[in-house]
């Protein structure tokens, strides 16, 4: 009881996956709230840590989250940290995006955090602890048919300074958004093709390389540690300084 929790929705795979596995590394529990309850699995398989622990999650749905807290202080006690980290796509031309697709995006997306957030507030008020929303450069700058996603990113950059000023000062909320993240040293076997990136691919960014999970990770631990308690509703980007690099065709 005395160790800090950390959840990470999301977890199993990815971003989420090295988050979980940095803090468990620093003597940390972590605790994913997963709705891929096989991946999940399979990480703590691969894992094999008693300070590790899946949940089965679809931020989606209300009575999934609240089950999720009950699981989560019934095992350990506490919560301290949670980081709002699943999300899915959907991109299609936007005649054919269908509004059930959208409204599954902004579920996942952006009504999973507020949920997350609202039923973790408790615990988190009473330790003091943080927030931390994952983010997008897709908030702010856009490719082409990915109307959902990057608005539902639109509203996570909002909730977050919103909650920030709600929840403070007992609760810091902050948020990181990545841009071009070599995920596939992270995914399971049961997740899509894994990208192969070229050298052209990462000598385009100006820091000389595509990034990868342990970037947006680290940055995460700093945000979690009581010592940086001044920082609250701000943005991280970590994208290699791609979003200011000016591109002409």
């Amino acid at each position: 009881m005395n160790k800090k929790v950390i959840v990470i929705t999301g977890g199993a795979h990815g971003i989420g996956r090295e988050i979980a596995v940095h803090f468990l590394n620093n003597n940390w529990i972590s605790v994913i709230w997963e709705v891929n309850f096989k991946a999940g699995e399979e990480l703590a398989m691969d894992l094999n840590h008693q300070d590790f622990l899946n949940i089965k999650c679809n931020v989606a749905f209300e009575k999934d989250i609240k089950n999720a807290v009950h699981l989560t202080l019934e095992k350990f006690g506490r919560i301290d940290v949670l980081v709002n980290n699943a999300a899915i796509m959907c991109n299609k031309s936007f005649s054919s995006l269908s509004l059930a697709e959208w409204q599954n995006v902004m579920d996942v997306n952006l009504t999973g955090p507020f949920l997350c957030s609202k039923y973790c507030e408790t615990e988190l008020n009473q330790n003091k602890g943080s927030i931390i929303n994952i983010c997008s450069t897709r908030a702010f700058q856009s490719e082409s048919n990915t109307e959902a996603y990057s608005a539902s990113k639109g509203g996570v950059f909002a909730l977050t300074h919103a909650l920030a000023v709600s929840l403070g000062p007992e609760i810091r909320v902050n948020s990181i958004s990545p841009g071009w993240v070599d995920t596939k040293t992270e995914l399971k076997n049961d997740v899509a093709k894994k990208e192969v990136y070229s050298q052209d691919d990462h000598l385009q960014h100006p820091a000389g390389r595509v990034g990868n999970t342990g970037d947006v990770a680290r940055m995460v631990w700093f945000l979690s540690q009581s010592d940086n308690n001044f920082i609250t509703a701000q943005n991280f980007v970590i994208d290699g300084g791609m979003s200011s690099k000016m591109i002409y065709i």
